[in-house]
């Protein structure tokens, strides 16, 4: 860390998202199935592509950094967009892959995945992933009690305050009990933010403020 900040970088890599706009969601999706060998091969040219990209940003970044965050949006609403088995054998090698040069290089891992994900947070943490964003407060079983009780002393948090109803419409008062909230819960190992990868334009300033306020406290 340069003094008290901590900077998180590194070529993003949502190889996930690439590897479904290639063939587009659907097809994707079914050539799981239907030609295994097409999307393994696809997979394999976009990471290796983001694994020496990676290689020589680190050597370029050394200390300079202090993680590697990157992104695969893997959940929806209401859980994974694909099922654990097939993550099993279409991301998670690949994943590990990305995860291990960054330990390797120094640096923790931050992965930024949106939605319901809970079912293979288990499986991150033994890839590698040392930090958990956006923590999407009313995706299921993401609330902030559960993630504490379960893996309070393996991750820390990055986000989990709600941005789809909270932020935009409550008040001011109700946001700085939530913040509270969640920081009792989960502690020293938590980083306040929204539970998105940005400050959607629909929350106001005086939300913004609150949250932000409530953080310090």
């Amino acid at each position: 860390m340069a003094g008290d900040v901590y900077r998180p970088s590194g070529f993003w890599c949502p190889f996930f998202h690439y590897v479904a706009d290639f063939f587009g969601m659907e097809n994707y999706f079914v050539k799981m199935y239907t030609h295994p060998e097409v999307v393994h091969a696809v997979t394999r040219h976009v990471v290796d592509f983001h694994l020496e990209a990676n290689r020589r940003f680190f050597a370029a970044a050394g200390d300079e950094i202090d993680a590697y965050f990157f992104g695969n949006d893997f959940g929806t609403q209401r859980g994974l967009l694909i099922s654990r088995e097939m993550m099993a054998e279409f991301i998670f090698p690949y994943f590990r892959q990305l995860t291990a040069l960054a330990h390797e290089s120094g640096y923790h891992v931050i992965l930024h995945s949106c939605g319901s994900i809970y079912d293979v947070i288990p499986d991150l943490i033994d890839m590698g992933v040392d930090a958990l964003h956006p923590l999407q407060a009313r995706a299921a079983n993401m609330e902030a009690e559960r993630l504490a009780a379960d893996f309070g002393g393996e991750l820390a948090f990055i986000g989990g305050i709600d941005t789809q109803d909270l932020l935009v419409n409550g008040k001011p008062d109700d946001i700085s009990a939530d913040v509270e909230r969640i920081k009792r819960l989960l502690g020293p190992r938590l980083v306040v933010s929204p539970s998105h990868e940005a400050v959607l334009p629909n929350v106001s300033p005086r939300n913004l403020l609150a949250m932000a306020q409530a953080a310090r406290r």
